[in-house]
């Protein structure tokens, strides 16, 4: 992978023209930057701003500086395609950051956006408008001194000291199955966020994954999840579900499926967004009375503040034989995030119970 250096950014804005003078980001900040001198190959910047909308003239503006420090502590975090918040990086520090950022900008490998932003409030993840964020795209050049927006399905789950960027858009329609963009656009996008983190929780532990055949075109990474590494394309093949025709069929609506080595069934998953949890006992209940006995996890995931309905639901006599564990959302996220940011090694499966609640009464 492409890592840059602090010499890298200065070498791109030292092909500015500086002789004129650049626009910030944000149209509602009216002022204006001029790069004064560079000092290469790795800084600092010295620029001039002011603000004629305030009535402020370039004459008067005190010089300013963007040092080496600051280059590269920006240039260790840039990674190609993935939104950077500046703001966020920097924290508190160095006042010259929206500077930097908006020079940048006006360079041909970077861009902005403003991908979603996963808020959590009482358990329930909603996406919401995002902040401003800038991309290094290599690959994809726009012309110098000009800058470009991007637009982009990344929605990034926000935690106090690190963020997961998910690409995932809502789940196309598709095949004539019924799934939860047909019955309520507004929860597609949650319910294929959850599947998302889902897998890669499974990938983490060397799971495969089974995504509901309905929910196999939510897009992720710029690709159908079916087409990744680890997503089982046709569950009649997996080596433990292929002699129970019957089984699998009960199976193919199952929001997600954990396989491993052929031999396990680690959990049978059931995204439950607001629509109630009975449908998806009454799927896990259905496949569990048709596959012969075997160990495994039969579980709901589902807001933090359902939790009461599920424990409800769960004990009632028909399903109690499923022994369901409860995995709200901000658990789901945390270890998402967790296996996100570390290379998590030497764990068994087991560590998954840390995370789940078992919620049957005897």
């Amino acid at each position: 992978m492409q890592q840059l250096t602090a010499a890298n950014l200065v070498r791109e804005i030292s092909h500015l023209n500086k002789k004129n003078f650049y626009n910030y980001i944000e149209k509602s900040n009216k002022g204006r930057i001029k790069i004064v001198r560079i000092n290469e190959p790795e800084g600092a910047i010295i620029i001039k701003r002011w603000n004629p909308a305030a009535g402020d003239l370039e004459r008067d503006a005190k010089e300013a500086s963007i040092s080496k420090n600051q280059l590269w502590r920006l240039a260790n975090a840039l990674i190609p395609s993935q939104p950077i918040n500046v703001d966020r990086l920097f924290g508190a520090s160095y006042n010259t950051r929206s500077v930097l950022e908006a020079l940048l900008a006006h360079t041909p490998e970077f861009y902005f956006c403003y991908p979603g932003r996963i808020e959590i409030s009482g358990g329930l993840p909603s996406v919401k408008e995002g902040h401003k964020h800038i991309v290094w795209m290599p690959d994809d050049p726009h012309a110098l001194g000009t800058i470009h927006q991007i637009e982009t399905n990344i929605v990034i789950s926000e935690s106090p000291s690190q963020d997961t960027y998910v690409d995932v858009a809502t789940i196309p329609i598709e095949e004539g199955l019924p799934n939860v963009a047909s019955v309520d656009p507004a929860l597609s996008r949650t319910h294929a966020m959850m599947q998302v983190f889902l897998f890669n929780i499974g990938k983490s532990l060397g799971f495969r994954t089974w995504i509901a055949q309905n929910d196999r075109g939510i897009i992720y990474q710029n690709k159908r999840i079916v087409e990744h590494d680890g997503v089982i394309g046709k569950l009649s093949n997996e080596r433990l579900m292929e002699p129970y025709p019957e089984a699998v069929n009960a199976a193919k609506l199952i929001d997600c499926v954990w396989f491993k080595n052929g031999r396990l069934m680690p959990a049978v998953i059931e995204v439950e967004h607001t629509t109630g949890v009975k449908s998806g006992l009454h799927r896990m209940k259905t496949f569990k009375d048709i596959f012969p006995p075997f160990p495994t996890r039969y579980v709901i995931v589902a807001p933090d503040a359902d939790r009461d309905l599920v424990i409800r639901e769960a004990n009632n006599p028909l399903y109690k034989d499923l022994d369901t564990k409860f995995f709200p959302y901000t658990a789901v996220n945390e270890l998402h995030n967790l296996f996100q940011h570390r290379k998590i090694r030497g764990i068994t499966e087991e560590f998954l119970d840390s995370f789940m609640e078992p919620i049957v009464k005897n």
